[in-house]
């Protein structure tokens, strides 16, 4: 399935509901340049479920937990290898929603040969206050 949004940034409630109708669990890997808003769109998500914490990205703790079914995960500054090394994929096989910023097609080919769940979402800015998001779910 391949769909297309482009919204502004007060619109983006717009896509977190719809991602959640549609996919309520899995992996979802975010791509896009810095400051294209992976996290303004995780953020979003876990306002809609409820989450009152204060939603971050683990850029430099590779890992950050909202709930009991809420992931989110950076490898901008540890890569693939590090994160397998650490035994991460295990965390992927949790029951749950897990956002992967920075992930690439090599984790997308692993996690769809172990059976899990995935969405692409390709971020692109197309003005200060508007982005472009590209979904494909595997």
């Amino acid at each position: 399935m391949k769909e297309c949004y482009t919204l502004k940034l007060d619109e983006i409630s717009i896509l977190a509901e719809d991602l959640l109708a549609k996919f309520p669990a899995g992996v979802v890997i975010l791509r896009g340049d810095l400051a294209a808003g992976k996290t303004t769109l995780v953020k979003e998500v876990a306002k809609k479920l409820g989450v009152e914490e204060d939603v971050t990205s683990p850029t430099f703790s590779l890992q950050q937990v909202y709930g009991d079914k809420l992931y989110h995960y950076d490898m901008y500054n540890h890569g693939l290898e590090h994160f397998l090394s650490l035994g991460m994929l295990e965390e992927l096989e949790k029951e749950g929603l897990h956002f992967v910023e920075w992930g690439d097609d090599t984790l997308s080919d692993i996690l769809h040969s172990a059976g899990i769940e995935t969405m692409t979402i390709d971020i692109q800015k197309i003005s200060q206050n508007a982005r472009e998001y590209k979904i494909c779910i595997h």
